[in-house]
Formats: C-alpha cells, sequence, structure tokens
C-alpha cells in the first residue's frame, strides 16, 4: 500500500528511538513484568477453594465475572471509555483479536483450576507456565523479535528456555510422586494444555501493541470473549443453566474471594501486557512468569502445601521452580538492541499497512507517547465504577471466611510486598508513558 497524506513515509516510522528512550521504556517493561508476576501469583489463591467442593467452573466462572468488572472499572478511571473509544477507531480489526484473546484465556483459566485440583498450586504452577516456550516461538516467527540481535541476546534467551523446560520436567516428575498416578497426568496434562493457550494467546496481545493500542484499551475488549466463553463452557459442564445457577447460589457465601481474585488478576495481567508492549514477548512473558515463585509461595507458605513430602519431592519442587526462575531471569536480561528493536518496528509498520491504521498513530504509540487522544471521565465511566462497586459489596456483604487452613502472618506479608511492588511500578510507568 502506497504512502498517502495521513500515513508518512516508511522511513520515518522506522528510524530509531533515542537510545536513552528505548532504555527506559525497556526498565519500564522489565518492572512492568516482575510486578505481573507478583500479581499473577497472588490472583491464583482463590483457586484452592476448589479443594473445598467446588467446581472448577464454577471457580472459574466467578473469577471471570471479577476479572470482567476489572477490566471495565480499571479503564474507566484511568482513562476514561472516550479514550478506549478514540482507540479502538483507530484500529477497529483488534476488536476481534481482542475476542478471540478472550476465549483462549477463558479456556485455560479453566483448566488451571482442573490443575490445583489434581497436583496442588504449588506445582501445577510452573507447569503453566510453560507459555513462555510457545510466546517466544510466536514472537520470533510472527514479529521478528530477536531479529537483528547479536549471538549472546540469542542465546540468553534460548539458553533460558531450555532452563525452563528443565525446571518444567522436574516438577512434572515430584507430581508424579506426590498424587495418586491417575490423577497426576489429568492435572499435568491440564496444565500444559494451558500453557499452550496461554502462549497462543500473546499473538493478539502483540498484534494490538504493535499497531498501538493502549493495553487499557485492549482489555476491555478482551474480556467480552472471557465471559462469553468461560458462560459457554459453564452451562455445558454443569448440565444447563438450573444445575448452574444450583451451583452458585450454594457456593454465594465465598464467591466474593472469588471476584477478588479476578479484580487481582487483572492488575497482573495488564502490568503482563505493558511488559509486552515494552519489551516484547520474548523478555515480557517470561519475566512476568516469576509468577511461579509467587505461587509456590503463597501454596507452600500460606497454604501449606507439601507438608509431610519427602525430603526428595520438596527437592523437586523447588529447584525446579528456581531452575525456571533462572531461565525466565536470564531471558529478561538480554535487553533488546537497537538493530532488533527496528526490527519490532517494521513488524508495526507491517500491521498498520496491513489494515490501513494510521501510521503516526502507530509510531507514537510504540514511543510510549500520546496520539492525540484526551482522557476524560463521563457519567459513563463513573455509571461503570459505581456498579462494579455495588456488585462488589453485594457479594462481600454475604461472605463468609472459608473454611480453609491459612497462615495468617504469611498472608499479611505477602500483600504488603506485593502492593509495594505495585506502588513502584504504577509511578514508574505513569512518568514514562502516561499509560499509553
Amino acid at each position: 500500500m502506497s504512502a498517502t497524506a495521513a500515513d508518512p513515509p516508511r522511513d520515518v516510522v522506522v528510524s530509531a528511538l533515542d537510545p536513552r528512550r528505548l532504555r527506559t521504556l525497556q526498565r519500564v517493561g522489565m518492572l512492568c513484568g516482575i510486578t505481573a508476576g507478583a500479581w499473577l501469583g497472588a490472583a491464583e489463591a482463590p483457586t484452592k477453594l476448589v479443594t473445598l467442593g467446588l467446581t472448577p467452573v464454577v471457580v472459574s466462572l466467578s473469577m471471570v465475572i471479577g476479572v470482567f468488572l476489572a477490566r471495565w472499572t480499571l479503564p474507566a478511571l484511568i482513562q476514561g471509555t472516550s479514550y478506549v473509544a478514540a482507540d479502538l477507531r483507530q484500529a477497529p480489526h483488534l476488536i476481534v483479536w481482542a475476542v478471540l484473546a478472550g476465549c483462549l484465556w477463558a479456556v485455560a483459566n479453566t483448566l488451571t483450576i482442573f490443575a490445583v485440583r489434581d497436583v496442588g498450586l504449588s506445582i501445577a504452577f510452573p507447569l503453566w507456565n510453560s507459555n513462555s516456550l510457545l510466546g517466544i516461538f510466536w514472537g520470533i516467527v510472527f514479529f521478528r523479535e530477536l531479529r537483528g540481535a547479536d549471538w549472546r541476546r540469542w542465546l540468553g534467551v534460548l539458553g533460558g528456555a531450555l532452563l525452563m523446560f528443565a525446571g518444567g520436567t522436574a516438577l512434572a516428575a515430584a507430581s508424579a510422586a506426590q498424587v495418586p498416578a491417575k490423577d497426576a497426568m489429568r492435572g499435568v496434562a491440564a496444565a500444559l494444555a494451558a500453557g499452550a493457550l496461554w502462549g497462543t494467546m500473546y499473538i493478539p496481545y502483540r498484534k494490538a501493541y504493535l499497531t498501538g493500542m493502549s493495553p487499557l484499551s485492549f482489555i476491555t475488549f478482551f474480556t467480552v470473549g472471557e465471559l462469553g466463553m468461560m458462560t459457554a463452557l459453564a452451562l455445558t459442564y454443569s448440565g444447563g443453566a438450573g444445575q448452574l445457577w444450583i451451583q452458585i447460589s450454594g457456593a454465594r457465601h465465598v464467591l466474593f474471594w472469588l471476584l477478588a481474585g479476578g479484580f487481582v488478576w487483572v492488575v497482573g495481567d495488564l502490568f503482563q501486557q505493558y511488559a509486552v508492549k515494552y519489551a516484547g514477548i520474548t523478555r515480557g512473558i517470561p519475566l512476568s512468569n516469576t509468577n511461579q515463585l509467587w505461587g509456590l509461595l503463597w501454596g507452600i507458605l500460606v497454604f501449606g502445601e507439601l507438608r509431610g513430602a519427602s525430603h526428595s519431592v520438596l527437592t523437586q519442587v523447588i529447584g525446579g521452580s528456581v531452575v525456571m526462575a533462572v531461565g525466565a531471569g536470564i531471558i529478561a536480561l538480554s535487553s533488546v538492541s537497537r538493530s532488533e528493536h527496528l526490527r519490532w518496528q517494521e513488524a508495526a509498520v507491517h500491521e498498520a499497512e496491513r489494515y490501513r491504521v494510521d501510521t503516526r498513530y502507530t509510531r507514537a504509540r510504540i514511543a510510549g507517547e500520546d496520539a492525540g487522544s484526551r482522557r476524560r471521565r463521563t457519567w459513563i465511566d463513573w455509571s461503570i465504577v459505581t456498579i462494579a462497586t455495588a456488585i462488589i459489596v453485594g457479594f462481600a456483604a454475604v461472605a463468609e471466611a472459608p473454611q480453609i487452613d491459612v497462615r495468617g502472618g504469611w498472608v499479611v506479608v505477602l500483600v504488603i510486598a506485593t502492593l509495594a511492588m505495585l506502588a513502584g511500578a504504577t509511578r514508574a510507568l505513569w512518568r514514562a508513558t502516561r499509560f499509553n
């Protein structure tokens, strides 16, 4: 497609960013990835309620409802729906990709509930984080990541991926020793399938952010696919609307905790998406997958998982998690060079030309800058916030503390740590990009 008045020449778009600006965006992307790991890890704690007899689909559906509320509330508060609308006018084709990504997420999230039920949180977590391996593959194949990178960066990313695979193998072996063989196979299969779906989900993520869309805009339609797919799964698995309603009504006293888990997950996912935007799939996703260590901490310190396990099982679980985390760290530290970033910009131009998006908009957003859209909040935004708050308060009013053994002291420690990371990452992201 030839350049027009609305689309500046290609060489304007692919000119290299200022080195200082590029380093700033990479640091912000890395910090967002680390913060995402903490919050995504904390969000999986409510899935332990499946051990109280709740079905996996009820747990997953309840979390998705919380996710739906959060994915509309946060953009309304931070940017306003008018900002979201302006983004969608620039790239309306991304609505379809967002809905597709949401469908993939809903299926994957449900599979993780089965995995937690069958093999436990501390073991299932690192297995579904195999999504990093697939994400790296898609980033290289479709979005020119690592193109133009030197051999050290290639070695860092691929070597880190191999370490993550080795750690996952150790955890799979540990799971077989800890639970009955049938349950172990089912749980491992569910966790690995979730990882495959989440790894594929990053394709729509990257398409959106190369085009220039703000993560806050993308997630509003992402959640339409989530809720629609999850509702269909719940109705099918439960045997119809009547049976599903009976199961949800019976769990009404703990639904608040699941909705809260959905809110926490959205915070983590939002930072993960900023990590993908500014650090790429090959770096951002492995770094956010440090949630495996947070999941291990929640599982062992708070819920007492692996109590009574043999020394060899503990060694495999902890050692495998550490090896996977080291692999993710090596990948994350393989920073993006200027020449590789130019390849990203070329991929962005390709996306913009394919879907006839204004390349000035794409160029500004790649640099973490505004593209002319104004932030303003209207009665629509405050209505969204009010309705979501009323729903959460309503569930909180009937909530009861779940009858599950937790260690309160460790809960306080982990919550303080995750809040501190949130404050730091939010400040850095705002100063560098204004959440663009």
